[in-house]
């Protein structure tokens, strides 16, 4: 049994939420909302590199950016569910303002889950108003002095960094053990100097999402501020993290891997969706080849790519939503029996959103192939959803490492990802 189980039923809070009573439904449909907006918008924004000004302050007046920050805290406190289907909105209308905004909200969960309390009411700050990109590889240095650490260096692909109030980043120090330890820090908005090098056509595409890089000069990061990085399993589940005991909620239990991944699954979700949404216009108005008198509408072949499309997008927004259902179910499990969280349990979930994911740059590509030639000219919108999934074919986390890792784990081969716990 664990220690979650005595927590408080109600704690106390400490920032009003800015809508007692907000409805995930609410939510959702909110973002839903943004769409017109959003797709307006998407030349400018790819331009800038992350999404303009407007729909930043309608994202944040929604409520959209507290979906999984704690109630304590001044956020909702809602599933990542609820999250999903919101990425899902924002992306339909944009998929890289869906990445944008995502990466830039969801890392709410870690703040809630892995520091103690004085911290988190530091970093969610008087007034809840908290987003933070998370730059999970390993990148900088960091040198130990009095209290803390100075941290020095360059990280790329900070995506959402231009909304956020923080940023997170990952980094490699050596404990007092002597011992290699991958740590997680978090720095004010202030203290970080943002490289204008993302935007335009410094990218393939997701032009949107804010990937700008990070730099720090000589930036103390006090102790504090400073956590072991978790993204598999935990280190020690006998009582939980301090989250899951502060707010009493185990998805604060913060194990990251499978459920994050997810949230990508979303975007290329809402990418597909996007998409099916542009083949629809393309045949309503473009004729048949060689035949002018004859609708695309009205041709098999394009009712067949479309109708596959379609179903090949629910089935990724499915797979994202039963990801995030299934993290929680081991989260409560965990609080209901003390049985951890493992990294074959985590990428077992990275695995199939990984697939979802796929499911998804499928149906983007079996639309582009048949939309028309037009299709592919600069600022059509086609052209910008095939190459926005080109962007996640070519990430880290979408490789084939990741079911590899899964197979080692369920056969007792291997622990999880080198140099991760």
């Amino acid at each position: 049994m664990t220690d979650v189980q005595t927590r408080p039923a109600a704690p106390a809070v400490r920032v009003p939420q800015p809508e007692p009573g907000l409805t995930p439904a609410t939510l959702v449909e909110r973002a839903r909302g943004l769409r017109d907006m959003l797709r307006a918008q998407q030349e400018e924004a790819d331009e800038r590199g992350w999404y303009t000004d407007e729909a930043h302050e309608a994202i944040r007046a929604a409520g959209l950016y507290r979906v999984v920050q704690p109630k304590m805290f001044g956020g909702y406190e809602f599933a990542p569910e609820t999250l999903i289907r919101i990425v899902i909105e924002i992306a339909r209308g944009h998929p890289s303002a869906g990445w944008c905004y995502c990466l830039a909200s969801s890392h709410a969960m870690i703040v809630g889950s892995h520091f103690d309390a004085d911290t988190q009411a530091e970093l969610y700050g008087p007034e809840g108003e908290f987003r933070a990109p998370h730059r999970a590889a390993p990148g900088g240095k960091l040198e130990r002095t009095e209290g803390g650490w100075i941290a020095n260096g360059t990280w790329n692909y900070s995506s959402g960094v231009p909304v956020c109030t923080h940023w997170m980043g990952g980094t490699i120090v050596k404990g007092d053990d002597g011992k290699l330890r991958n740590v997680d820090i978090i720095v004010p908005r202030e203290r970080i100097e943002i490289i204008p090098d993302w935007g335009g056509d410094r990218s393939l595409g997701m032009r949107a999402s804010g990937s700008q890089s990070v730099k720090l000069t000589d930036v103390f990061i006090p102790d504090r501020h400073v956590i072991d990085q978790v993204l598999l399993t935990l280190k020690d589940w006998s009582r939980g993290t301090p989250g899951a005991r502060l707010h009493g909620n185990p998805m604060f239990l913060g194990v990251p891997g499978g459920v994050y991944h997810a949230t990508f699954t979303a975007i290329l979700a809402g990418a597909a969706y996007a998409a099916c949404d542009e083949y629809e216009e393309i045949m309503r108005r473009k004729a048949v080849m060689g035949r002018p008198d004859v609708l695309k509408l009205h041709d098999p072949a394009s009712q067949a790519a479309l109708g596959e499309a379609l179903a090949l997008a629910h089935a990724a927004e499915a797979i994202a939503v039963s990801v995030t259902q299934e993290y929680m179910d081991q989260c409560r499990r965990w609080q209901e029996t003390g049985q951890p969280i493992t990294p074959e349990d985590t990428l077992k979930l990275w695995s199939t959103a990984q697939k979802g994911c796929y499911l998804a740059c499928e149906a983007v590509e079996k639309l582009f192939r048949t939309a028309s030639a037009s299709s592919t000219h600069k600022g059509q919108r086609m052209q910008r959803y095939f190459r926005d999934i080109q962007m996640y074919l070519v990430h880290p986390s979408a490789q084939p490492i990741v079911t590899s890792l899964y197979a080692q784990n369920h056969l007792g081969l291997a622990a999880g990802l080198p140099g991760t716990h």
